[in-house]
């Protein structure tokens, strides 16, 4: 009796963190909407952002407790951090490119907001993977999960012109393959900080939201909300992050 008032207790107790994840996560898809209609989009980005990690922060606590949370997340904010300042100094492992002044504070030419990105997807990325499978396999889908998400972000970003390249013929809408080699790599790096934070806890569905809110908004942004739309990019990001969300989904319910 007294263990099962106990975990009555934690449920009770990790109520507000799952209530904080939806809100933020609602909060977020009110502003990508405000944004795709507004003639300055770029102005939301950083609220965006913020709230995209505050819901992944938040559900992750939920699942994995308060304390394991922020450290997940603050391990996937340095990893990204680092290797954005590694690669605006020199070229490794993304290629060349360079941020704008729109995105502040920066810190060492990189923006803040854009460390948090790598911290609020990476967890939720880490989550689809972990949905899945153990061990390296969940290291490896979980990079390709967070490299997938960028099949959206480099284009919109680009469009908007927070980061430019130093060229732009790269394959696919001016963005060069090392780009998402870079990607890979890194998420991978993101992957193992985490997963040596978050051990062998259940990722909880949350997360998982997290990461299909995003496929869903970013699909229908770029083919019906943008001007002018994109259909490739809509395709390309929508079928390679709905690759991962719909079997982490199927997963998450036989369980």
């Amino acid at each position: 009796m007294e263990q099962t008032r106990s975990e009555q207790a934690g449920r009770v107790a990790l109520g507000p963190a799952r209530a904080l994840g939806v809100l933020s996560l609602l909060a977020m898809v009110g502003l990508q909407v405000a944004s795709g209609l507004a003639a300055r989009p770029e102005r939301f980005t950083g609220l965006i952002v913020a709230l995209l990690a505050a819901s992944a922060v938040a559900f992750a606590a939920g699942a994995w407790g308060t304390r394991r949370a922020l450290a997940a997340f603050g391990a996937a904010v340095l990893t990204g951090y680092a290797a954005e300042v590694v690669g605006v100094l020199t070229g490794f492992p993304f290629g060349e490119y360079a941020y704008s002044d729109v995105l502040w504070p920066q810190v060492g030419g990189v923006p803040v907001v854009v460390a948090m990105a790598w911290g609020g997807m990476g967890l939720a990325a880490y989550a689809v993977a972990a949905t899945l499978f153990g061990g390296w396999a969940r290291v490896c889908a979980g990079a390709a999960a967070l490299t997938a998400w960028d099949l959206f972000l480099d284009p919109q970003m680009v469009r908007l012109g927070l980061w430019t390249w130093a060229a732009d013929d790269g394959f696919y809408r001016g963005i060069p393959l090392s780009n998402f080699a870079g990607w890979l790599l890194v998420s991978a790096l993101v992957m193992l900080v985490v997963g040596r934070v978050a051990g062998d806890a259940a990722p909880g569905r949350g997360l998982l939201a997290v990461y299909t809110v995003m496929a869903v908004m970013e699909t229908i942004a770029f083919a019906a909300v943008f001007d002018p739309t994109d259909p490739l990019v809509a395709a390309a990001g929508g079928i390679t992050m709905g690759a991962f969300a719909a079997p982490a989904w199927r997963r998450s319910w036989q369980r």
